[in-house]
């Protein structure tokens, strides 16, 4: 029971603080705009851990890679921890490259969901409020995921079909491709 107890928590405050960083990620990478109270809020919990990694991880091509790098860093702790928990101990290197391997799947998995949910408070917003603040920064966020889709399947009367048809995308990649990664990994470990 306290052994769950803990699992959620691990899981819960890694995921979150993971997920922060990725959002970080993502939103210098799409040029997001940095007056808006998402984007400060972001910046505001994470520059404890950024700000002092920028130093060894270096931005490439305009992203920031230290971002990226932490959230896998936190992945890889919780991975560790969540195993640890289970009995599973990484001392032998096959083990060790699961581990590594499984936090990429997991912030692969994590990249997945925040596209996900990014894409479902644009469209909420675009019906509920579209001129709110919010909306242009998610819009900023989720046009390189429905710009594509958006070039092949036009508009249908004056309703825009590539939220709909990129989420069926992203959920196919969690079943398909991440699932696979997920199982392949588990048999390592």
């Amino acid at each position: 029971m306290l052994s769950d107890a803990l699992l959620f928590l691990i899981q819960s405050v890694g995921g979150f603080f993971a997920g922060l960083l990725l959002l970080r990620f993502w939103m210098q990478w799409c040029r997001a705009p940095a007056r808006n109270p998402l984007t400060e809020f972001v910046q505001t919990l994470t520059n404890f851990a950024v700000l002092p990694v920028r130093r060894f991880v270096p931005g490439l091509w305009g992203m920031d890679l230290a971002s990226l790098v932490l959230a896998w860093v936190v992945l890889i702790i919780e991975a560790v921890l969540t195993l640890s928990l289970k009995g599973i101990v990484p001392v032998s290197g096959a083990v060790i490259g699961a581990v590594l391997l499984l936090a990429l799947v997991l912030l692969l998995r994590l990249a997945v969901y925040l596209a996900i949910g990014g894409i479902f408070v644009m469209v909420i917003l675009s019906w509920v409020n579209p001129s709110s603040p919010m909306h242009a920064l998610i819009n900023t966020l989720t046009r390189p995921l429905l710009r594509p889709i958006q070039r092949i399947v036009p508009l249908i009367g004056a309703i825009d079909l590539s939220p709909l048809i990129a989420l069926l995308l992203l959920q196919l990649i969690l079943i398909v491709p991440l699932t696979y990664l997920e199982r392949m990994v588990g048999a390592i470990l």
